[in-house]
């Protein structure tokens, strides 16, 4: 049992104290269906948990981090629109042009004294899905979905834009319809797929997440471990200025696509007069990997960047990177590295100069 667990169920001390564990979700490869189960979008955004307390608003990460001081228009929103005690969970989004946009939400930790003018300028929405604790500061955890949803859809009747409820259906057929239209137009990552009889149990695995995946192919330019046993790919494609780019890196492969890769991996060839060795610095920066929250610079191997991978990508793909890991599948020998996509506009913009 959690301390928040703990604290709900012993009729003492009934509110929750933070940080508490989000609730979380199962990766799935269908997105499942029953009677006692509802669908909602998979957000492209950061998982926050809002405290309203006394003194003001609280925002806390999925991982338990301080959000609270890089998004001001949101805390001004609940602070206006919700009562002391309530405790809220839901993703924090920026929209650009009606489609989500990851970039500006890292720009919130980076922006220092434009930070103001950001979020005047692209302001945050926070869509939410779930309540923790009511404005009588009753934990409600243990009550199911169904029912939090309903005081939750009460407390947000003269809420603020900023503050709107995520979409939640039963009718597969919609669910379809998210996965085909929303995730091109609007720009979420799949869906999540909740009981409406279950409990909200923080830290547990309890939901189902569905992502919407594509197949595409990207070239090998470094592995992690060594050339001779790779654990992981990093990959790149050109852009049209025939610049390897850096686009993301593999989740770890098993042990026979490992030896299968090693045997077509080389070193990087010797550099000609002027040219670089590699197109990338080495470790890379932690600033590439977009994970704010795991600031550590990679090392890796650099390897002649001749191999093609058949990789298995979420949708979310924005600034001419992956930011989640990729699924490697295989190499391609029969495809040549000019055979691979292009980064074309906007995405070759995001990487500077690395010639």
């Amino acid at each position: 049992m959690t301390p928040a667990r703990a604290r709900a169920s012993g009729g003492v001390d009934r509110a929750l104290r933070r940080p508490v564990a989000p609730m979380l979700a199962a990766p799935v490869d269908v997105v499942p269906e029953g009677p006692d189960l509802v669908h909602e979008p998979k957000w492209d955004g950061w998982r926050c948990i809002a405290f309203r307390e006394g003194g003001g608003v609280y925002l806390q990460s999925r991982a338990g981090r301080n959000l609270t001081t890089y998004f001001p228009d949101i805390t001004r929103a609940i602070r206006a629109a919700v009562s002391p005690g309530v405790v809220l969970d839901g993703e924090l989004i920026v929209w650009e042009s009606g489609r989500t946009n990851f970039a500006h939400l890292q720009r919130r930790v980076t922006a220092g004294r434009d930070l103001l003018r950001l979020a005047r300028d692209r302001p945050a929405h926070y869509v939410l899905f779930d309540l923790l604790a009511d404005s009588d500061r009753d934990v409600i955890v243990d009550l199911p979905l169904e029912q939090r949803r309903s005081r939750l859809e009460r407390l947000l009747v003269d809420a603020p834009a900023q503050l709107t409820m995520t979409p939640q259906t039963a009718d597969m057929r919609e669910v379809s319809d998210w996965l085909v239209q929303w995730t091109a137009a609007v720009g979420i990552e799949g869906v999540v797929s909740k009981r409406l009889s279950g409990r909200y149990e923080p830290g547990r695995r309890g939901w189902s997440k569905f992502r919407s995946r594509v197949v595409t192919e990207a070239i090998i330019g470094g592995v992690t471990d060594g050339i001779s046993r790779p654990d992981s790919v990093l990959l790149g494609r050109f852009d049209r200025r025939g610049r390897l780019r850096y686009t993301g890196r593999s989740h770890p492969l098993r042990p026979d696509q490992r030896v299968a890769l090693a045997e077509l991996l080389s070193p990087p060839r010797m550099p000609r007069r002027g040219v670089a060795a590699h197109p990338w610095p080495n470790p890379l920066p932690a600033s590439w990997s977009g994970q704010w929250d795991r600031p550590q610079p990679l090392p890796y191997v650099p390897v002649e960047p001749a191999v093609v991978a058949e990789i298995d990508a979420d949708v979310a793909f924005e600034h001419g990177r992956w930011r989640h890991r990729v699924r490697y599948a295989r190499a391609r020998p029969d495809l040549s590295v000019y055979d691979v996509p292009l980064l074309l506009g906007e995405e070759e913009n995001s990487f500077g100069d690395l010639r």
